[in-house]
C-alpha cells in the first residue's frame, strides 16, 4: 500500500523538490501518460487533469513526516513548494528502484511553468483524439487561457521529446 507513497517521494526527490500544487499534479499526470506507473485516477477539473488520490497521498506524506510543505505568500496566493525530508529519503529506500528511468525527465518536467504543464497535460488528457480535435478541445476547455498556436506547437514537441528520453537507457 504504502509503495504509491514512496514512488511519489522518489518522484519529488529525483526533480530535487517542486514548488506548486497544480505543478505537481501535472507532473505526475504527464508521467503516467508516459507509462509510469502511477496509480493515482486523474479526472478533469478546473485546472486540467487533477487527482484527488494524489492530493490526500500528498497530504498524508507530509503527516507522516516524509515530505516537507512549505507555504510561500506571493500576497494574492500562496505557492507551497514540496521537498524531501531525511525521512522520506530513508522510506524511498524502499522501493526496489527508482520510479524514474531517466531523471532527466523529472528535471525537464520542474524547469516548465505550471501554465506550460497544464497545457501539456490538457493535450495529453485527449490524446485519444485525433490532433486537431486536441487542439479544438483544448480551446475550449481553456479557451480562457488563450494558447498561442505557438505554444501548442511547443506542447506536442515536449511530448514528443519527452516520449523519446523515456526510451532512452
Amino acid at each position: 500500500m504504502l509503495q504509491e507513497h514512496a514512488k511519489i517521494v522518489d518522484f519529488i526527490a529525483t526533480a530535487d523538490g517542486i514548488t506548486g500544487r497544480k505543478k505537481l499534479q501535472k507532473m505526475i499526470f504527464i508521467l503516467k501518460k508516459m507509462g509510469v506507473p502511477f496509480q493515482e485516477k486523474y479526472e478533469f477539473h478546473i485546472y486540467g487533469p487533477y487527482s484527488e488520490e494524489l492530493t490526500a497521498r500528498i497530504e498524508e506524506l507530509c503527516d507522516m513526516g516524509f515530505l516537507s510543505e512549505e507555504l510561500e505568500d506571493k500576497g494574492s496566493y500562496v505557492r507551497y513548494k514540496y521537498n524531501v525530508t531525511q525521512e522520506g529519503k530513508d522510506f524511498r529506500g524502499t522501493l526496489k528502484e527508482s520510479v524514474i528511468d531517466n531523471p532527466q525527465i523529472a528535471a525537464k518536467l520542474n524547469e516548465k511553468s505550471s501554465r506550460f504543464l497544464e497545457l501539456t497535460s490538457t493535450l495529453l488528457y485527449f490524446d485519444h483524439l485525433e490532433r486537431m480535435e486536441q487542439i479544438e478541445k483544448l480551446h475550449v476547455v481553456k479557451a480562457k487561457l488563450h494558447f498561442t498556436a505557438e505554444e501548442i506547437e511547443e506542447a506536442f514537441g515536449f511530448i514528443d521529446e519527452l516520449s523519446q528520453m523515456k526510451k532512452l537507457p
